[in-house]
């Protein structure tokens, strides 16, 4: 078992779990700050394609990030269930948008196994595991790592650009 899923509760993690198209992905609650429908969102120039901009939430900037365009996915067109899930990661708040949010699901440890290893040109340490839950699949992300270091420079640097416009 990994260290990414040995630190996971030791019995069973609460995970909330959305979609990007027909694949499902789960985080951990505890990482999950709200979550809200789609709002205007402020492009920030010179920024990588992934960040959409941010917004304004109750007199907070917060960054926004393009799930499906940082995995490398087509874009779609939004609908009534595409929100943003706002998370807090590396100290501070982003929101993420996602095809549609799912549902709270508790899953037990034994049904988290370890992210396939592709071999070392394909990276999935931002995969915390693969839980099996109800018959169905769910990719467990590591949202720390999903936004890496540089990404938190950029973010940080959109948030930056925005507060001082």
């Amino acid at each position: 078992m990994s260290t990414a899923v040995a630190e996971l509760e030791s019995t069973s993690t609460k995970v909330l779990t959305f979609f990007l198209g027909q694949e499902e992905y789960g985080l951990e609650i505890l990482k999950v700050q709200e979550i809200i429908g789609m709002m205007d969102v402020t492009a920030v120039p010179r920024t990588p394609q992934y960040i959409r901009g941010v917004i304004n939430l109750r007199g907070k900037i917060i960054p926004i990030v393009e799930l499906r365009l940082k995995f490398d996915m087509e874009t779609i067109e939004q609908t009534e269930e595409t929100c943003i899930i706002v998370v807090r990661a590396g100290g501070i708040e982003i929101g993420i948008v996602v095809d549609k949010v799912s549902e709270v699901v508790d899953i037990a440890r034994e049904d988290i196994e370890d992210a396939p290893s592709f071999g070392t040109s394909v990276r999935t340490d931002y995969i915390l595991g693969i839980g099996k839950s109800e018959g169905r699949v769910k990719m467990l992300l590591d949202i720390e790592k999903v936004l890496a270091t540089e990404d938190m420079v950029h973010i940080q640097a959109a948030g930056e650009a925005s507060e001082m416009a």
